[in-house]
């Protein structure tokens, strides 16, 4: 987006109205590819992150890919400490696994995403990500 200081080489998209509910904040989503591995590119505006869910998917199917493309973000599995995420960071996160993820209070964010094909794959919507919980992140990207 223009003005933002905000550079990626994959499109911002569309404002990611079918899934706000979903989301604290303003999230893009711009789908990049379709077929049996679809990949999205997700961006999100300084401190928006989706609320804690859950892929399911069995004989290999439900595991989670994101790839940081751009801006500084966070990645957190439930019961772990969040993970600082820069372009370059990729992350799995394992079929079954409650996790959250979204920009930096202070930073856009973009990952490619996309979930592997299997049998039974299906998200499970959450809570949100409290502002209490959010705001305990550390504010200069560290890792917490």
């Amino acid at each position: 987006m223009a003005g933002n200081g905000f550079d990626q080489i994959f499109p911002l998209g569309e404002k990611n109205d079918a899934y706000a509910q979903y989301f604290i904040g303003q999230s893009y989503l711009a789908p990049l590819t379709s077929g049996s591995v679809p990949v999205s590119n997700v961006s999100f505006e300084p401190s928006c992150r989706n609320n804690w869910h859950i892929h399911h998917g069995t004989n290999g199917g439900g595991d989670q890919i994101l790839l940081c493309t751009a801006g500084s973000g966070w990645y957190q599995a439930e019961g772990e400490d969040p993970i600082s995420m820069e372009p370059g960071t990729v992350i799995r996160v394992p079929a079954g696994t409650k996790h959250w993820h979204g920009a930096k209070a202070d930073a856009w964010f973009s990952h490619l995403a996309f979930i592997t094909p299997g049998e039974g794959v299906s998200n499970e919507w959450l809570e949100p990500v409290t502002d209490e919980v959010y705001g305990k992140l550390p504010k200069n990207g560290a890792h917490a």
